[in-house]
């Protein structure tokens, strides 16, 4: 059975590592804040100038002024801290992001991600996201593994414009965890009740089958 929504962002959540300074992008990636596993201390940064990033908020919470970068309300962490969107781009151009979390509309098994553009339909541009993947140091995407008319959107390489060349570390989409090296989808975890043919027959990239593919644990 294909992964949720909030599936794909509760796996997303598992790669999170104590002590990490995480950028969350608009769409399934701001769900991760729901899903921070216990024991751990992370600092989740949105880039309109909060990190410190908690859950969203219960109805009681709800504070208009607090935002993300999607301008969902979130709430702050303890130790939170706001400052102005320069600063906060300061910090991710200077390298100090550890976990960059976006979606994406193509990957290719270059590690090249396509999120930003679509001919012939309104898109707002590409926002804070060629930043973060020139800055950030691990990049993960999110993304359903093929388009409503059941396209693979896992590529051998991006027919949409770019937003950055050979960055891409992982993808997790409602079929599987993958990891992408030396030009090619290495197939690492497979959602529940999801066989390797149909992860493989959807896949238009190269794709690496281990002899053995666990399931995912959620």
């Amino acid at each position: 059975m294909a992964l949720t929504r909030e599936q794909i962002a509760k796996r997303v959540a598992m790669e999170l590592q104590d002590g990490y300074y995480a950028n969350l992008g608009i769409g399934i990636p701001t769900l991760v804040a729901n899903y921070v596993p216990e024991g751990i201390e992370v600092m989740l940064q949105s880039e309109n100038g909060l990190l410190g990033m908690g859950p969203y908020p219960s109805e009681s919470q709800v504070d208009a002024d607090m935002i993300n970068a999607g301008k969902e309300t979130v709430t702050a962490a303890k130790g939170a801290a706001i400052f102005n969107s320069a600063e906060s781009f300061a910090m991710i151009r200077g390298g100090h992001v550890d976990l960059t979390v976006l979606g994406a509309f193509e990957v290719d098994q270059n590690g090249s991600i396509a999120s930003w553009m679509i001919p012939n339909k309104l898109v707002k541009g590409m926002g804070g996201a060629m930043d973060l993947v020139a800055g950030a140091k691990n990049i993960i995407c999110t993304m359903t593994h093929a388009n409503k008319h059941g396209e693979s959107k896992l590529l051998s390489e991006c027919s949409l414009p770019l937003t950055g060349v050979g960055c891409i570390n992982k993808v997790i989409t409602d079929l599987a965890l993958l990891e992408i090296k030396d030009g090619a989808f290495h197939l690492l975890e497979r959602a529940p009740g999801v066989s390797v043919d149909e992860i493989k027959a959807k896949t238009h990239g190269h794709l690496v089958i281990p002899k053995d593919t666990p399931e995912m644990r959620l």
